[in-house]
């Protein structure tokens, strides 16, 4: 499998950084698409509104909302989504980029997880 790579939208793009792929629904605030330098934006591949606005009300239920993120995860255009993602990543090193501050517990882990199986 390609390398996967997770790097925030603010840092700089990296010369091994491979295929930049934006994985938020919501495009950055702040950020030009130059300065993003971004290859591909797959927002169906982010979670729903309503599960990150349930998950941004109590951090505390992590495990939860990658149990339910998972679920969208498996359907639908998040499914059609992560198999794109899936086909880049077989292509090539893969660059996750997010807006999110903190990486560990966003959904970014989640997606990485799925796309390592």
């Amino acid at each position: 499998m390609a390398t996967i790579n997770v790097r925030r939208v603010y840092d700089d793009p990296d010369p091994d950084d491979g295929t930049r792929v934006l994985v938020d629904r919501l495009w950055p605030r702040g950020v030009s698409k130059e300065r993003a330098a971004v290859d591909a934006w797959l927002k169906d591949v982010a979670p729903s509104g309503e599960l990150r606005a349930w998950y941004h009300h109590d951090r505390s239920r992590y495990e939860e909302f990658v149990a339910r993120y998972r679920r969208e995860l498996a359907d639908g255009p998040a499914a059609q989504a992560l198999e794109q993602l899936r086909g880049l990543v077989g292509g090539g090193p893969v660059t996750l980029v997010t807006s999110v501050r903190n990486v560990e517990d966003s959904h970014v882990p989640t997606i990485v997880d799925a796309l390592e199986e």
